[in-house]
């Protein structure tokens, strides 16, 4: 297992697996309400077994490399995370996602996150293109795409239903020569 820092006292980045599933549920639940404005995870762990399914399909993905889950501890209490939530190694192209509980929101935590697993992903794993899909009414995670330097390649127009209400996607972008620069 590695932990990274993420360059602030107590935080770290960390792989999130299965055997947490206790642990990833509780972060849930403390955080529900809040991460359930905009990402489906807080639909998709209901329950301590749904949670452990969730975080074994990401086993799975790892497994397959089609994709990774990361969490972000801080103070060794896990309040968030990062994931590849898309990996084709094939084509090149990478989707990165967030998540974070209230209490840890403004502390620049999902940025930096994002930005080591994005710098892996491209450095290590060779992708070209790193992808980040947002509802436009996600004014924070919109931001954190704006900081890690990608470009708004535009708008799917009531693309994606989410809790029985289309949203317009937006999906932001950085290709590796520009992350490399």
């Amino acid at each position: 297992m590695f932990v990274k820092s993420l360059g602030t006292e107590g935080a770290e980045l960390r792989p999130l697996e299965p055997w947490q599933a206790e642990e990833f549920f509780a972060h849930m639940e403390r955080g529900r309400e809040f991460i359930g404005q905009h990402i489906g995870f807080a639909d998709a762990a209901k329950d301590l077994e749904s949670a452990r399914r969730l975080l074994q399909g990401y086993a799975d993905k790892a497994a397959a490399d089609t994709g990774r889950i990361f969490g972000i501890w801080l103070d060794d209490k896990l309040v968030g995370g990062v994931l590849l939530r898309v990996m084709d190694v094939s084509q090149g192209m990478a989707e990165v996602g967030c998540w974070l509980e209230p209490a840890a929101t403004g502390r620049g935590l999902i940025t930096r996150a994002a930005r080591i697993l994005i710098d892996w992903v491209i450095r290590e794993r060779g992708m070209h293109r790193v992808e980040w899909r947002v509802s436009s009414k996600n004014a924070p995670s919109i931001a954190v795409a704006q900081r890690l330097g990608m470009t708004k390649d535009g708008v799917l127009r009531s693309n994606h239903p989410y809790r029985d209400v289309r949203q317009d996607l937006e999906v932001w972008s950085v290709l590796a020569p520009e992350w490399e620069s």
